[in-house]
């Protein structure tokens, strides 16, 4: 149902162009929008006139029209005056609140229909009826995105994402929960990932500025048909977990761009577990001071090189090859050795993941 906001708004306009005001009532005789203050003694009339079979009536100096939507009668639009300008005003008013409630009722079975594809609640049969029946293309690429704020049930950054695509009329923006935004894009042919990932920087720029909301943007592959959103959409939900898990100072995580962290996020914990206790007897890689964990993660960086990553502690070469050596006996691992400062790598990644997972169960 269009919200009363929506109705207030629309005869406002008319007001301001006609000079004529306007009312409308629900089927009970209950005002619920206005251009001027109106008591209750209507009341009677306007459900008099609802049980009329009547389209158009004059009541005491005011013009009565009745509001359809599919040949159910919704609302009762009443103009101030009994001459014929107001009568064609009236008219012109009723006939564009009874637009707009196609419009909105249509746009709810969009978001709807959108929101069961995501999930991939619909039968092949189904997503092929519903979209030829709201005009949706079934064979062209989209790609979709999950946008993430920090606060819950943002509805600023909504509208900011909506009035930014306001143009675009194939590409499609709701959500599925109170956390995230979803944007199904429209692309065209020559457009590949290069541009998602511009797109994508283009909305988290433009909540920052626009909106003052941090948000983060995940997206899926790109896809050639409409049967295949709910894929896309699982996919961007993965790559935002797994940003938040390894990547969490990226603000676009792109699911084609995971590399090792999608792998380790769909291993099983018991797996993990093993996987630690044989190579660390049990301990964790994470539970070394802070000084030894800044020493590795700059070692990583640097691609093991012992020279650039004491430039860039400003330490001794010799103090950084000291602490590599205290850390290969505290381990067994060698980090100057390639298999050894992958193993040390992927379980730094695993127990990120094993205390994300944790963090979850708690809530």
């Amino acid at each position: 149902m269009i919200s009363n906001q929506i109705l207030q708004s629309t005869i406002k306009g008319v007001k301001d162009i006609s000079r004529v005001d306007l009312y409308v009532a629900d089927t009970d005789g209950k005002i619920v929008a206005s251009t001027s203050q109106i008591g209750n003694q209507f009341k009677d009339a306007i459900i008099a006139f609802a049980g009329s079979p009547a389209d158009s009536q004059s009541v005491q100096g005011y013009q009565f029209f009745k509001v359809y939507d599919e040949n159910q009668l919704e609302l009762i639009l009443i103009a101030q005056g009994a001459n014929d300008d107001v009568f064609m005003i009236g008219k012109m008013a009723a006939f564009q609140i009874q637009n707009l409630l196609v419009a909105y009722k249509e746009r709810f079975d969009k978001d709807n229909f959108i929101k069961n594809l995501l999930l991939d609640n619909l039968l092949l049969v189904d997503i092929y009826n519903r979209a030829k029946k709201l005009h949706i293309d079934m064979d062209t690429r989209r790609v979709v995105c999950i946008i993430e704020t920090k606060n819950e049930k943002d509805s600023v950054a909504l509208e900011t994402v909506r009035t930014l695509f306001a143009t675009q009329k194939k590409d499609f923006i709701t959500a599925v929960d109170e956390k995230s935004i979803i944007l199904i894009k429209n692309l065209e042919e020559k457009q590949g990932y290069e541009d998602v990932q511009k797109i994508s920087e283009t909305i988290v720029d433009m909540l920052n500025t626009e909106a003052m909301v941090k948000a983060t943007v995940a997206y899926g592959t790109i896809i050639s048909e409409l049967k295949e959103v709910s894929r896309s959409y699982k996919e961007a939900k993965m790559a935002l977990d797994v940003g938040k898990i390894f990547y969490s100072n990226k603000s676009v995580i792109a699911y084609n761009n995971l590399g090792i962290g999608r792998l380790i996020y769909q291993l099983p914990i018991p797996l993990c577990k093993m996987f630690i206790k044989e190579n660390f007897n049990g301990k964790s890689p994470d539970d070394f001071d802070e000084e030894t964990l800044t020493t590795i993660n700059k070692f990583f960086e640097n691609n093991l090189n012992v020279s650039e990553t004491s430039r860039q502690l400003y330490i001794h070469r010799n103090t950084l090859v000291y602490r590599l050596d205290k850390l290969q006996k505290s381990t067994g691992l060698d980090l100057r050795v390639f298999e050894d400062a992958i193993t040390f790598k992927i379980a730094l990644m695993v127990v990120k993941y094993m205390n994300y997972m944790d963090s979850m169960n708690e809530f």
